[in-house]
């Protein structure tokens, strides 16, 4: 994990009703992802949103691996 690249994924009170978003701009990591998911290359996404940068981009991605990332407890 690079916390520096994670220190790009800010949540502010009152933005974007305090979800992760992207270096304080009012796009949301899940926003960068559901277009990753939908097929847009990195390169598409940020010809759209021109003040993204690349590395914004796999700091989303990051921080969704890492928020999967964790122990599953079942009922038994």
């Amino acid at each position: 994990m690079a916390l520096e690249r994670l220190g790009r994924i800010t949540v502010e009170d009152g933005k974007c009703g305090g979800r992760p978003c992207i270096r304080g701009f009012r796009i949301r990591v899940s926003d960068v992802l559901e277009l990753l998911s939908s097929g847009a290359s990195i390169d598409e996404i940020l010809a759209d949103y021109s003040f993204l940068e690349r590395e914004d981009v796999f700091a989303a991605i990051e921080y969704a691996a890492h928020q999967a990332d964790h122990p599953v407890l079942k009922a038994s």
